[in-house]
Parts: structure tokens; sequence; C-alpha cells
């Protein structure tokens, strides 16, 4: 496997079969800065456009598949151990002046995990995130933007951000309402509960369940098993499900004709139906 870093907040290891694995590197619970989100765009994007990519993983550590976004960056004054100290002595306040960011700020915020998670919903191949631990606000979001996710039993996921008084902003009003309906999204949403990996099963959040120690191996064994499928037929399969999600069904399935006769052009077709007429279904070896 050959292995590197692409930047300290995010690891990329890709394996000679074209599975490529994203680990979130910072600290126990993976806070989702605005610089692991962009360090996190940059890969993505790179690996998009690599054809020898044929099926990405996205995971973390065995704490915490990413505990949210960086809240200390939703605040001015936040980590600031100098502006208490001077207030304390000076004025003689315990606590220091507190303001919540600009929204121009929060809006540098939104438009990171909107490129980051954008980009990992945008591969053109398979991604499954692999989960242990929690998947909260801006966690839970990054695994939404993944076409799969396997959890371990250990895992938690939750939109908490309503007890900040604030909403999800990266996708978890709309990526999650698509996935288990509106009516589950907004019950996870407006409460900001938390629920156990069994709960995601049950409403199909999590496509597979698995212990906590195999979580890993299990969504690597899935994505292998995607990187020796057929790439091209793979990617407009994708393609036509995620761009019919956002027309009329009438649009959808016209979309879907001009995928499928498109499909035929790919050496996909020539591999698989010459397969099927020589050997039966299920014997062909596409590269």
């Amino acid at each position: 496997m050959n292995t590197q870093s692409v930047a300290e907040l995010v690891l990329l290891a890709v394996s000679e079969d074209g599975v490529a694995t994203l680990t979130l590197n910072n600290g126990k619970v993976n806070a989702l800065s605005v610089e692991l989100l962009m360090q996190l765009e940059q890969a993505a994007v790179a690996l998009g456009a690599d054809d020898k990519v044929r099926a990405v993983v996205v995971t973390g550590n065995a704490r915490a598949f990413a505990a949210g976004a960086d809240i200390t960056q939703f605040a001015e004054t936040a980590g600031d151990e100098s502006a208490t100290e001077t207030s304390t002595e000076t004025a003689g306040i315990s606590d220091p002046p507190f303001a919540v960011s600009s929204p121009r700020r929060i809006a540098q915020i939104g438009a990171a995990f909107l490129g980051a998670l954008g980009a990992i919903e945008a591969l053109p191949c398979p991604s499954i995130a692999a989960v242990s631990g929690v998947a909260l606000g801006g966690g839970c979001e990054l695994a939404l933007a993944c076409d799969f996710r396997v959890a371990g039993l250990n895992s938690r996921f939750g939109q908490p951000e309503i007890l900040l008084g604030i909403i999800p902003g990266g996708g978890g009003t709309q990526r999650l309402s698509r996935l288990v309906g509106s009516s589950r999204a907004k019950e996870l949403v407006f409460s900001g509960r938390m629920i156990s990996a069994e709960e995601a099963l049950s409403i199909g959040l999590v496509n597979k369940l698995v212990e906590a120690e195999q979580v890993l191996l299990e969504a690597l064994a899935w994505a292998q098993s995607f990187a020796s499928g057929p790439r091209h037929a793979l990617a407009l399969a994708k393609a036509a499900i995620d761009r019919g999600l956002d027309v009329s069904l009438h649009e959808a399935l016209l979309l879907e004709q001009e995928f499928f006769v498109e499909s035929f052009t790919t050496p996909d077709a020539a591999i698989g139906v010459k397969s099927f007429l020589s050997d039966g279904p299920g014997h062909a070896e596409f590269g």
C-alpha cells in the first residue's frame, strides 16, 4: 500500500487495486475545522481526477469518526487566553467579552463544509464512510456525503446543532431528509438527540453494522468489491441516481436513458456482454 500525507489533518492511502482511504487526523475527536475541510476538499478533488482510483473510504479513529465542526471557530474570543487574563486583571471581570463570529466568517465556514462535502459526494466512484465512535453534526454530515456507511456497534450519530441555537450547515437538513425521510430528519434535527448505531441502521442512515474493530476492514472489503467491478458503469449509475434526485421523475427517466445508451459505448459493456454470451452471468473480469 502506498501511503502519503496529503496534509497533517488528512492522511491518504491508496492500495494497488485502486482503493483510496482518507483518514481524518485532527486529534481525539477529529473536529472539522476550516483547515481540515479545505484539505479534505483538495484530497477529494485529486482522487476524483485520478482514473486509477476505483473506490474511496473515509474514516476517523476508534473514538470519533468526527465529533462535528470546530466550535471554537464559531466565536470571536474562543481560545484566547490572553484576552481572559487581560479582562480579569484590568477590569475584574471573570469571563472575557464574548461574541459569535461575524456572518461573513460563518459564511466562510459554511463554504468550507459545502466545498469539502460536495467534493466527497461528487467522487465518480463509490465512497464509503467507515464510522467508529461518534459522528455528530458535521461528522454525521460527512458520513451522509458518502454513498454508503459502515458503522461500528460503538458508533453514535446525530445533528445536535439545535442545542447550540443554530441549524446544520453541512447538508444535515438536506442529505439526511433525502436518506431517511423528512419526518425522521426533522425529529433528529429538531431534538438534537444522539442515536445509537442500531437505531441508525433501523432508519436507513447506516448500511452495515459490525463490531467496532471490524469497521475499517469491512469498509475496505466492500470498497475492493467495487474496485474490481465495471468502473465506467458504476460512475454512470452513480451519476444517474444522484442527478435524478434533483429533477422530476420524467426528467430523471430521460437522464437514465441517456446514461443507459452511453454505458454501451464504454469498455465495460464490451467486456460484460461478451462474457455473458460466452460464459454466462457473473464471470466478467473488468479492467
